[in-house]
């Protein structure tokens, strides 16, 4: 089968198509032939090889040259521990090494939402687990409340507006003049360009602020924080090459200790049950996915490219099959 591998850290230049064995399925797996997968900042430090990520997979070169987390596509055979699903099955989910033809998954595996395509499905699982756990787990979102969406056009950001909305907040959103009527049209009851308004200076309050873009100080955020409210940092700009978003993070929650905020920061866990909920909320109607781009899978340099600049507009999809 054909997949996506780099035995160096580097530019996109690193990332080859290649022969690789077809997995196996194992006694508690699904194997998936996967029709498509999208791209994550995850998979650009990985690749440019962050110190953060060089830590678990090889200081040198990568232990796992296999890239990708996000798939979508059709159940081709099942472990005989498997009785929830079945070969011709149409599933989503989340497992290392996406960007290839097969994929034995065995926990983060879900019934594919029936009223989106496999593109569409594939650009869900990371960015939009990470967006529910956010606001749902660490910023306890509660129905009525104010909440910011700090960078809300990206893939979380499109994610965290809708989710947020859809479990009764009232919502704002900061993204570029480019962005304005797409996050609009996700529902959010407020937009502000950050090209002309400085959020940190409008003098509302909010109950939850989900900061995603990074772009500002603990002493800016706080301006626009209720006394009691959540402050959850999902990730920050690549400010330093060596431990990339990680010198912003540590930074609030240093500026941020004895403040009557609470402040979080965390990596999203895949799970089944989230990503079944997601599907209903997908089937409901509540929640949909934002794709800016779809690739083909020999033009993964391509798209990693795109994502590298900062500037994606929700989710890029690449097509496998």
């Amino acid at each position: 089968m054909k997949a996506v591998l780099y035995h160096s850290y580097g530019s996109p230049d690193v990332l080859k198509i290649e022969e690789v064995e077809k997995p196996a399925v194992t006694e508690d797996g699904v194997l998936v032939r996967v029709h498509a997968s999208s791209v994550n900042p995850a998979e650009w430090y990985g690749m440019v090889g962050l110190l953060i990520a060089r830590a678990p997979n090889g200081l040198f070169k990568p232990k796992d040259p296999r890239l990708g987390a996000d798939f979508a596509g059709v159940v081709e055979a099942v472990g005989s521990q498997v009785t929830d699903f079945k070969p011709g099955d149409e599933v989503y989910g989340g497992r290392s090494g996406a960007f290839a033809e097969y994929l034995n998954v065995r926990n983060a595996v879900a019934r594919k939402p029936a009223n989106i395509s496999f593109e569409q499905a594939a650009a869900v699982p990371t960015a939009a687990i990470t967006a529910l756990q956010g606001l749902r787990d660490h910023g306890k979102i509660q129905s009525g409340q104010k909440v910011l969406i700090n960078g809300a056009a990206g893939g979380v950001g499109t994610f965290a507006v809708q989710i947020a909305k859809a479990l009764g907040a009232e919502v704002t959103g900061v993204c570029s003049t480019q962005n304005v009527d797409m996050v609009r049209s996700l529902g959010a009851d407020h937009v502000i360009d950050y090209t002309k308004e400085d959020f940190t200076q409008s003098g509302q309050r909010y109950d939850l602020l989900v900061d995603i873009a990074g772009s500002r100080t603990w002493k800016e955020y706080k301006r626009v924080l209720a006394p009691n409210a959540n402050f959850v940092i999902i990730g920050a700009q690549k400010s330093n090459l060596v431990i990339g978003p990680l010198g912003h993070i540590l930074k609030i929650k240093l500026a941020a200790l004895g403040a009557s905020q609470k402040v979080s920061f965390f990596i999203a866990q895949f799970n089944r049950a989230d990503l079944s909920t997601l599907r209903d909320m997908i089937e409901a109607g509540k929640i949909k996915p934002a794709v800016e781009k779809i690739y083909s899978l020999k033009d993964t340099a391509t798209a990693m490219r795109h994502l590298g600049t900062g500037h994606a507009r929700g989710k890029i999809v690449l097509v496998i099959k």
